[in-house]
């Protein structure tokens, strides 16, 4: 997590998952940040890379336990809901992932719990995570840009594909090796 020129930039491949947890018209999102970029945050959903023989969705519950504390049976996740594959360029990598998004639904919202987070979540998750309505998000930074279409998703809906999308800190197009 030291910043490179961006031409220098190593680039990372993996297969993801992530939660949308919704609660009370509310959504969980955790705060992040780029640690080689100074001030920089914006809003994620829970999730994280698949470890391997690990399934999307299995992924997707035990990056959801890690990250927030919060148990669930894969079973009650439905989806995938949505799928892309996101360029992120950060200030010491370029990280591209194919990510499948699943739904959680809970009658209330939680704390969470962030004792489950790795050396580099402890670093660039630092400041924790808030619950948001969908109006809150138009003044925010959110990973995915296309939040607003999953908050409103239901068990059944067809899957999204969002194609290939960058959210990046600092632009793939400045160059990796």
């Amino acid at each position: 997590m030291v910043a490179v020129p961006p031409h220098e930039r190593r680039v990372r491949r993996r297969q993801a998952a992530r939660v949308v947890v919704r609660a009370e018209g509310y959504v969980l999102l955790g705060s992040d940040t780029d640690p080689g970029i100074p001030g920089t945050q914006w809003w994620v959903t829970p999730g994280g890379g698949l470890d391997t023989g690990e399934s999307f969705v299995q992924a997707a519950a035990r990056e959801l336990a890690e990250e927030t504390g919060l148990r669930v049976d894969p079973v009650d996740l439905f989806g995938p809901v949505a799928r892309r594959i996101v360029h992120h360029g950060y200030s010491d990598q370029v990280l591209v992932q194919r990510e499948d998004f699943f739904v959680l639904d809970l009658p209330a919202r939680f704390e969470p719990d962030t004792a489950g987070f790795t050396a580099e979540e402890k670093v660039t998750l630092a400041a924790g995570f808030g619950w948001f309505t969908p109006a809150e998000l138009a003044g925010l930074t959110v990973w995915p840009a296309e939040l607003l279409r999953l908050f409103e998703v239901s068990i059944g809906s067809s899957l999204i594909d969002f194609g290939d999308v960058e959210e990046s800190t600092v632009p793939v197009s400045l160059g990796h090796r």
